[in-house]
């Protein structure tokens, strides 16, 4: 068989992935920060040793910061409708995906202004004299696509970071197509938000995804409940990554998702020397 969709999926994964997720399933398939039964602290384990792999991968200083989502929807309309509120301005692309596009039509709807950003003529990406001269009093978030899945189309993440750093707004990246593929330094690049899917380049299962908070960013919870700690409390807790995170975590998929960055971070190891394994 010849598979040519890795674009919507990656397929196959690596065979550690597919260990770790019967491993757990098998031995671990606890309620992360649930109990304090052994299987219980073997999946929350499991759960905080992920994060870690992830940060690495994307150079994020606080692992903490990297919180489980359901996709990279999931994880766009977290940071978008958490972040931006009515009066307030957005710049974005016109190459997004309907995960960026209808986030942000649904918050126009709500009072917030969009501002949709034509790509050059030339490579297709936005150009930096055009998202300066789009940069109102209002304007509070850059949200851009790293990398189109219908053109393929790379846009400079860094130079829109620049940009973004010197006006003070909040910048925001969707990596739906280049998490895994394409190197991605938050730092380097002044990302605030970070979306990531697991089951593309991570080479983690379905229904697993990544948002990365940085501190500059404030964000409101999309939905309220369990979160396994500060269970006394009646108000949905702001603590990272926990108050982010209600409900039971895709466990399974997560171990899935930890096994396919350590076997990208193997990759690199091998390629630069460097040891960027946790």
């Amino acid at each position: 068989m010849i598979y040519l969709d890795n674009a919507a999926t990656s397929w196959p994964k690596p065979e550690e992935t597919l260990e770790a997720m019967d491993l757990f399933l098998r031995y671990k398939g606890g309620n992360p920060g649930r109990g304090g039964h052994s299987m219980a602290l073997e999946a929350e384990k499991t759960v905080e040793e992920t994060r870690l792999p992830i940060a690495r991968l994307f150079n994020i200083p606080d692992k903490e910061r990297v919180i489980f989502t359901l996709n990279c929807t999931d994880a766009l309309n977290i940071g978008l409708k958490g972040f931006l509120k009515p009066g307030q301005h957005v710049l974005t692309d016109c190459i997004g995906h309907n995960s960026m596009v209808r986030p942000l039509r649904k918050l126009e709807s709500q009072g917030v202004k969009v501002t949709k950003i034509k790509p050059s003529a030339e490579d297709g990406a936005l150009t930096p004299s055009d998202i300066e001269k789009n940069i109102t009093s209002d304007t509070k978030l850059l949200a851009v696509t790293h990398a189109s899945n219908v053109t393929g189309v790379v846009q400079p993440v860094q130079e829109y970071g620049d940009i973004a750093k010197k006006h003070g707004l909040v910048f925001m990246v969707d990596a739906a197509q280049t998490a895994g593929m394409y190197p991605i330094d938050i730092q380097e690049s002044n990302i605030d938000l970070l979306s990531l899917p697991g089951h593309k380049g991570l080479l983690g299962p379905p229904g697993t995804g990544v948002l990365y908070v940085g501190d500059r960013v404030d964000l409101d919870t999309l939905r309220e409940g369990g979160t396994g700690v500060y269970s006394e409390q009646e108000e949905q807790p702001h603590t990272f990554p926990y108050g982010y995170e209600s409900g039971t975590l895709n466990t399974v998929g997560i171990a899935g998702l930890g096994a396919g960055v350590k076997f990208i971070l193997i990759y690199i190891k091998g390629r630069s020397g460097e040891n960027f394994l946790p």
